[in-house]
Formats: C-alpha cells, sequence, structure tokens
C-alpha cells in the first residue's frame, strides 16, 4: 500500500474519516483522505484501502442508511411527480467501487432525458468470488418492478441485458 498506514494521516483527519464511516459516508470518507489526509496527497486507491479497513474495524459501529423505498406505490407517484408523464420505463446496469446495481430510470425520447427512479443492490462484487451469483437479484427486482410499473403507466419497459451486468450500448430510445 505505498507505506501510507491509518497513523500516517493527521488525527484531526483521522477523525472525521471515522465520523464519516461511521455514519456510512463512504465516499466522503475517501474525499476527506484524498483532500486532507497528506501532503503530498494520497492517492485515490490508498484512499479508498484506507477507507475500507476503517470500515472494517469500525464494522460495529457503522449505523447503514435507510433504503429508499422501492414499492410500486412509491415508484408511482415519483412517475406521476414528474414534469410530463414518460415515454418508457427503463431498466440498467450500472457499478461503482463496491459493484453492480441496477437502476429504474423514466425516460423520454424527445429530447433524450432520464429521470432516476430507483437504485437496486444486493450486494457488492464479493458475491462473485463465493459463488453467491448469477442470478442477479438486483436485475429480477428491476425486471419485476420495471415492467409492474410501465403496466400501470401503459409504456413500455427496455432491459437489454438483464441476465449478466454489462454496461449499455443501447438504450431504449436507441430502439425506436
Amino acid at each position: 500500500m505505498a507505506g501510507i498506514e491509518w497513523d500516517d494521516i493527521p488525527a484531526d483527519v483521522r477523525a472525521r474519516v471515522d465520523e464519516l464511516v461511521v455514519a456510512d459516508e463512504r465516499l466522503g470518507a475517501v474525499r476527506e483522505l484524498w483532500e486532507n489526509g497528506r501532503d503530498p496527497r494520497i492517492g485515490l486507491n490508498d484512499c479508498q484501502d484506507l477507507v475500507y479497513r476503517r470500515q472494517v474495524a469500525l464494522a460495529d459501529r457503522i449505523r447503514p442508511k435507510p433504503k429508499p423505498p422501492r414499492d410500486l406505490a412509491t415508484l408511482i407517484a415519483a412517475v406521476e411527480a414528474l414534469p410530463h408523464i414518460p415515454d418508457a420505463i427503463e431498466a440498467l446496469w450500472d457499478g461503482d467501487s463496491i459493484g453492480w446495481m441496477t437502476l429504474l430510470l423514466a425516460v423520454t425520447s424527445a429530447p433524450r432525458t432520464e429521470a432516476g427512479l430507483a437504485q437496486i443492490r444486493h450486494g457488492g462484487d464479493l458475491r462473485l468470488f463465493n459463488g453467491q451469483v448469477p442470478p442477479w437479484p438486483e436485475a429480477q427486482e428491476a425486471t419485476e418492478l420495471g415492467t409492474a410499473l410501465a403496466r400501470h403507466f401503459g409504456l413500455p419497459f427496455f432491459f437489454h441485458s438483464p441476465d449478466a451486468p454489462e454496461l449499455p450500448d443501447v438504450r431504449w430510445w436507441d430502439t425506436l
């Protein structure tokens, strides 16, 4: 890890990072380390590694953020709150340093716009190494919710790659 240890970080920065970790603000903790951890600046990968190690050390104190509701009634209300009814409901894969997730979107074709309705994640990519996937439960949930939501509004539902994570090269509006 290029010789950077937790004790090499100033005490006030360590305290702020720990506060962010306990508050389940992983990206904020990484940013705090990256911006204030040392001069010269610590590399981003080292910051992520240090924050991960703090997550492990503080695991029993972390207060996970509540997940926003993903029930059909909540999603219907979210679509109805949009400034216009969308042309379709779309699910697509996205990923970050934790792993894959599906996004449920309301999309329009002219102009090409999208409004996020839900982010669905059922675990990190460690599942790949311990044989827990496939099937991908986030894809199953996105398909079920997206289909029901589209049916409610009389819209098409589109999910280019429901069987395996991949970044989309085809979007709903590309199929018109």
